[in-house]
């Protein structure tokens, strides 16, 4: 029996830059365990590919689980049948016919009423200003939120990603995090009051909402909760940063940004190459439910496995110069989404968001947009991973 080798990481240099380590794993340790971590990582693209459709061996569900212990347990923690069944509840609210006749559209109109507000300021931080306001106003839709301001969202989902990726065990982050899901679930119990008193239409936006759907399909409540807050965590902070960093690797990549302007190439281009580039959600966590041999190494059962996408999604074996940010390469292989039975439900608003709304509305609104010389941009997060600060001038 080969026991997988250790790894140790610096997690305060992992949290600013998780890319360097995650390259000399690849090479030298594609599975090893990583003590602070407690667990089993994996960071070869086609192992992740190949073994996250593997349920049986590395299960979602995870009853002890930070996301089960702190947002109740919902979707991406089920395996199997349930997994399906409750995907199958929500997916009228995000398939891509919803997305296309009532999304985008609300997006766009949310993305104008932001952009009017920006125009004449002539600068700002977008991450603050634009990212973030836009992705909690999509979620407000979205979710059929709207006793939840854009700026809560935004701040409540944060309090989520943080508690669930809080392996060191932090009490603040947690409190944080258990005072956030509070709020989020007596937001949602009101909502499904004012739903049950007075059913929205079906075939308008709000009828379309997570918790209209969630709600008409007979849903029970403490499923409705888990997954719209499941939304929420996810839904706000991959968009906004996505939308946020896209912004940053565009303006310092001019000649690829002026290929997009002058419609050579699509938006969708932009979007596919940053979240497989930057990977705004780097990994998922798994539980081991069965032994299992992976190149060489055995993996006992019992204890937990990551699965780093952003380190697949940088595997030299699939893309060429991985480190570099090139909107017209092959970029097919990304799993910025997942690769197997829980591959992003929102992943068709997502896109809609970022791609279709959210770049090319701020490119064509704020004229001879640029980064402001007089402030840096930083990274930060390696679970979670987007700009702390875009300050700009226009």
């Amino acid at each position: 029996m080969t026991a997988a080798p250790r790894f140790d990481i610096d997690m305060e240099a992992f949290w600013h830059d998780p890319y360097p380590t995650l390259a000399r794993m690849r090479e030298n340790a594609p599975v090893a365990f990583v003590p602070q971590l407690d667990g089993i990582v994996l960071t070869r693209r086609d192992d992740i590919d190949h073994w996250e459709k593997r349920i049986d061996i590395f299960s979602s569900e995870q009853p002890s689980g930070l996301m089960t212990r702190l947002m109740g347990r919902n979707m991406m923690r089920r395996d199997g049948d349930e997994h399906q069944r409750q995907r199958r509840r929500m997916q009228p609210a995000v398939s891509p016919r919803t997305v296309s006749r009532h999304w985008q559209a609300a997006f766009r109109d949310a993305a104008a009423v932001i952009l009017r507000d920006l125009a004449p300021r002539g600068g700002g931080e977008l991450c603050r200003d634009y990212a973030m306001r836009l992705s909690g106003e999509a979620l407000r839709l979205i979710t059929g939120l709207a006793n939840i301001s854009a700026q809560e969202m935004d701040a409540h989902s944060q309090a989520m990603i943080d508690g669930i990726a809080n392996y060191a065990g932090d009490r603040v982050i947690e409190a944080r995090c258990r005072e956030a899901v509070a709020t989020l679930d007596a937001a949602i119990d009101e909502t499904l009051a004012g739903f049950a008193r007075r059913a929205p239409d079906p075939d308008s936006p709000q009828g379309v909402s997570v918790i209209a759907v969630l709600q008409r399909a007979g849903a029970p409540e403490d499923e409705i909760r888990a997954n719209v807050k499941l939304v929420i965590s996810g839904g706000q902070n991959e968009p906004r940063d996505a939308i946020a960093g896209a912004i940053w690797a565009l303006l310092t990549h001019p000649a690829q940004l002026a290929r997009l302007l002058a419609g050579s190439l699509p938006w969708d281009r932009a979007f596919d190459e940053y979240v497989r580039w930057m990977a705004p959600i780097g990994m998922s966590p798994r539980r081991i439910a069965r032994p299992v041999r992976i190149a060489d190494v055995d993996i006992e059962a019992g204890g937990r496995a990551f699965f780093m996408f952003g380190a697949a999604n940088r595997d030299p074996l699939h893309f060429e110069a991985p480190d570099r940010f090139d909107i017209s390469r092959d970029m097919k292989k990304h799993i910025a989404f997942g690769a197997g039975p829980h591959f992003c439900a929102g992943a068709f608003a997502s896109r809609a968001l970022v791609a279709h709304v959210a770049l090319p509305m701020i490119f064509d609104s704020l004229p001879a947009l640029r980064l402001d010389p007089a402030h840096q941009v930083a990274f930060g997060g390696w679970a979670f991973r987007g700009p702390l600060s875009l300050h700009v001038q226009w």
